[in-house]
């Protein structure tokens, strides 16, 4: 049952295609404290279906527009990854907050010049990392920070299927699509190297972040097979502890993702689902004062539609920012370049010295 709070975030969707559709439409309808205020998208007929079945108070079909309407406090940039700086500079310039999908950019330089314009227009951007949301990582997490001491080492893993499209086409109603639609130029996934990074090693390397804190430098190795991608990733984190990252696309099983974490009080073993099954991780937590383990249901595991309750619990009420900074999705640019010139050059390669692109 959705119950609404009086005084709730009036949000703008840009861009109706899938992520949209599948993610952020339905999160603005079924967020206590936020409102679908408004969609923008370049195809007049994708923007008239979504307009339909979503009833948002205003519909534009030029972002300009959209954003120099008064009544609008926040957007959510659930476009192209090639948009994604951009949009993000245009509305945080028109005065409002940003919710943008990640990665947030696919420079260092890109994600320089949004944290430059972030600190310029003190407003909130949060960037798109919805697994911060998934409740049973938030368990682990504060186990972490609260009572697992130093930390030795984590083991993480993020490993795409051959099936996931047969498993979520089950799930997922069917997008849609228009021939209008706005497209960046050239083919994104020319490059699969850089895709499945983008698209896939965001996530991998935000959760190791969020689980251990700043990553310092990376020494990466990558195998391609049979058209599989596979990076094993040593990572080194600032407070000593030693990581192994593994990003594998795609095996030839089910959807494997998760991670096993060592502590000076304790341990953490999480196994994570496809996200589009809206179900939260599976974690154990192994508190070593009592000999005993710990599992939290999380039983709400709408990670998407809990990531734009914190945008706007932080805009309204003043709140603390529970999802990724700006700086949060500059770190993982920085460690995604890290790994492309470590896989390139056969060395270790510290963060604070990559520049370029993934």
């Amino acid at each position: 049952m959705i119950v609404k709070k009086d005084r709730r975030l009036r949000v703008g969707v840009l861009g109706c295609g899938p992520i949209a559709q599948f993610a952020h439409l339905e999160s603005c309808v079924k967020a206590s404290n936020a409102d679908l205020y408004a969609i923008c998208d370049a195809a007049p007929d994708l923007l008239a279906r979504m307009g339909a079945t979503y009833e948002p108070r205003k519909m534009y079909g030029d972002y300009d527009e959209m954003l120099a309407d008064p009544e609008l406090e926040a957007v959510i940039v659930a476009t192209s990854d090639a948009y994604h700086v951009p949009m993000s500079i245009k509305a945080l310039e028109s005065g409002k907050h940003v919710l943008c999908e990640k990665p947030i950019g696919v420079s260092v330089e890109e994600g320089e010049k949004l944290a430059e314009a972030v600190k310029r227009s003190g407003k909130v951007l949060q960037v798109g990392h919805m697994k911060r949301f998934d409740p049973a990582l938030e368990a682990a997490r504060d186990f972490v920070r609260d009572e697992m001491g130093e930390i030795l080492a984590l083991k993480a893993w993020y490993c795409d299927s051959t099936h996931r499209y047969t498993n979520t086409d089950a799930v997922q109603p069917l997008p849609i699509t228009s021939k209008l639609a706005k497209k960046p130029g050239g083919n994104p996934k020319a490059d699969l190297r850089q895709y499945f990074m983008l698209a896939h090693g965001s996530h991998l390397v935000d959760t190791a972040r969020f689980l251990c804190g700043e990553i310092t430098a990376v020494r990466a190795r990558l195998n391609e097979r049979f058209g599989a991608y596979c990076w094993f990733v040593e990572t080194e984190f600032a407070n000593g502890a030693l990581g192994h990252l593994d990003l594998t696309v795609a095996v030839r099983m089910d959807w494997h993702e998760g991670f096993q974490l060592y502590g000076e009080n304790g341990s953490v073993v999480a196994k994570t689902f496809n996200p589009w099954y809206f179900r939260a991780s599976e974690v154990d937590i192994f508190h070593e004062k009592d000999a005993t383990t710990r599992k939290p249901l999380g039983a709400d595991g709408h990670f998407f539609r809990r990531q734009l309750e914190g945008l706007a619990d932080t805009v309204l009420n003043g709140a603390p920012q529970r999802g990724a900074t700006v700086e949060d999705g500059l770190a993982s640019i920085r460690a995604m370049v890290a790994i492309a010139r470590s896989v390139e050059r056969g060395e270790r390669v510290a963060l604070a010295s990559v520049t370029g692109a993934v």
